[in-house]
């Protein structure tokens, strides 16, 4: 397994391995025991996936607030997407920060979002798809979205024609982040 930071406190990406014969291929993504190691209740967890039928699809930037903060791991399963984690935790130093990756069905490749940390996409392709395995219950009353096109965060969507759903439309700002 090789781990590679992205640029906030406690996210990185798993680079997972991929075996290529005639019949296609398998993918090592990461292993229970590589989640474990840097403290993901795999006991308290659940899976989760999103297709997307369009590119330009934007879910997002979501969050919980503690004390139902959520860890996610999640893979591009098809497809491909521009993924954005924004930093939310108000004593990191990374607060206030986001990083964006290009992920492709084409890579075996795990993204660690850790609590605290809210997580987006616009796909990049038509019928893309991201599969999360997620550690904590999902509380509703907790969750929060920040509005993935606000100018204070001056993030570069690749694509301007979005398909966003009305929840994350109406998301309120960052300064609104608390």
């Amino acid at each position: 397994m090789k781990v590679r930071q992205v640029g906030l406190d406690g996210a990185f990406v798993i680079e997972g391995v991929r075996i290529e014969d005639t019949r296609g291929d398998f993918r090592r993504l990461c292993s229970l025991q590589d989640l474990s190691a840097v403290d993901f209740d795999v006991r308290n967890s659940y899976l989760a996936s999103a297709h997307n039928v369009r590119a330009g699809t934007v879910r997002g930037l979501h969050y919980q607030r503690q004390p139902h903060e959520e860890t996610k791991v999640l893979w591009c399963h098809s497809g491909s997407l521009y993924d954005v984690l924004v930093d939310v935790r108000p004593s990191a130093p990374t607060f206030g920060r986001w990083v964006s990756l290009e992920l492709s069905a084409e890579k075996p490749e795990v993204v660690h979002v850790p609590p605290g940390v809210a997580h987006g996409y616009q796909t990049t392709s038509g019928h893309s798809g991201v599969t999360y395995l997620i550690s904590g219950a999902h509380e509703p009353s907790s969750s929060r979205t920040i509005h993935w096109r606000d100018k204070s965060l001056a993030i570069p969507w690749p694509l301007g024609d979005a398909i966003v759903s009305e929840t994350d439309a109406a998301a309120p700002p960052w300064s609104d982040v608390g």
